[in-house]
């Protein structure tokens, strides 16, 4: 079997948020897969009972004009009309009995590889912000007291207002 090489950084560009979910839509998997869309879509449509709405969905009209604003795609003249498919990673492993060539095995691999290192990732930041938070906690409660001092120096002083012009002290008649 032929290896092809599948850009990591590509798969992780294509992964988006899409209704709070992590989603590869259509036409980037039909890019890597080295596909046309329309070829993924009837792949797809003829095996509809393998994709349910949690593995993939098709993208509102709303959704679909946000996205061709955010990637600043022609919106009159060719180009996509209808809204893309979003696949989720068990869409994109349930593709692999789909579609059966061997560049489409080894970029399914590929990419569930990508979701499983961005799980991980995100794991890593949530541990990280936990431990930072705690940090926090530690710093205020250790250096509370330098906190004290800097508002009781940052507090203005009493207001004496002080009267303007010469004041002259002298013993004697008062200047009028």
């Amino acid at each position: 079997m032929e290896t092809v090489a599948i850009d990591q950084l590509r798969i992780e560009r294509s992964i988006r948020l899409i209704r709070g979910e992590k989603v590869i839509l259509d036409e980037d998997l039909a890019e890597l897969y080295g596909v046309e869309t329309k070829n993924l879509i009837k792949a797809v449509k003829r095996n509809l009972d393998r994709f349910p709405a949690d593995f993939m969905f098709q993208v509102t009209n709303q959704g679909f004009a946000n996205l061709r604003f955010q990637s600043g795609t022609s919106s009159q003249w060719g180009g996509r009309r209808t809204p893309p498919y979003a696949f989720s990673e068990q869409g994109v492993a349930m593709l692999s009995s789909v579609l059966h060539s061997p560049r489409a095995i080894q970029v399914n691999v590929e990419i569930i590889r990508t979701f499983v290192r961005l799980r991980r990732l995100l794991a890593t930041h949530a541990d990280l912000a936990e431990r930072l938070e705690a940090l926090e906690e530690k710093y205020d409660a250790q250096f509370k007291v330098v906190f004290d001092a800097i508002r009781q120096m940052m507090k203005p002083e009493e207001n004496r207002r002080k009267s303007i012009g010469f004041k002259v002290e002298e013993e004697g008649a008062a200047y009028l």
